[in-house]
């Protein structure tokens, strides 16, 4: 078996994996559902559950998106200012995730998201990959964050941009995905930079 078909094999079961632990959690409860009722869901061992999520916690929390968003923001262009920058590859990433015919892939966001927020220990460790997030923005903007005052710049505006990012998806996530969700991220970070921060440069 060729290196690439045991990756697409293994990410095939993560995803099955993740897909069955956030329906047990929706329909039983966080605390409730236990690492061995999800591998009894999957149809997996639980060593292999905990291959792949060594923690609870991870079954909820872990995903690609930030590596999704650096490589947005990497490739955008670097005259821009930072907060055009970040901000514009949120937004683009949410209407990726919440766009088209991936309904399932929506709602799933959607669940993790309410998870996430009525979740204590999964809210703590929410500011994990938020510093996280960040620091994968940071890493995306390379030598433009490569001295000191200019990587303070790239955290104060990552950390500006994450929090109104948070704002919007609590908002979205109380009114069960209704709402817009790119539509919401520019609202939030319009109120925290002004209308011109993001719209006119897109």
């Amino acid at each position: 078996m060729s290196a690439t078909l045991r990756e697409q094999r293994r990410a095939q079961t993560r995803r099955t994996i993740q897909a069955h632990a956030i329906r047990l959690f929706s329909e039983r409860g966080y605390d409730a559902t236990t690492m061995n009722d999800v591998a009894e869901a999957a149809g997996v061992s639980p060593m292999t559950v905990y291959r792949h999520f060594p923690t609870k916690e991870d079954l909820v929390l872990v995903d690609q998106y930030g590596e999704a968003i650096a490589e947005r923001i990497a490739a955008s262009p670097a005259g821009q200012p930072l907060v055009r920058r970040i901000g514009g590859a949120l937004i683009d990433e949410a209407a990726a995730l919440t766009g088209g015919d991936l309904a399932g892939d929506r709602r799933f966001l959607l669940v993790r998201l309410q998870l996430m927020i009525s979740t204590p220990a999964l809210r703590a460790r929410h500011l994990d990959n938020q510093y996280a997030l960040q620091q994968a923005i940071i890493g995306a903007l390379g030598d433009e964050a490569a001295d000191p005052d200019r990587a303070f710049q790239a955290q104060a505006a990552a950390s500006a941009c994450l929090a109104a990012l948070h704002t919007a998806l609590v908002r979205w996530a109380a009114d069960d995905g209704r709402p817009d969700l790119p539509g919401l991220i520019g609202k939030a970070l319009a109120a925290v930079f002004g209308d011109d921060a993001i719209g006119p440069a897109r």
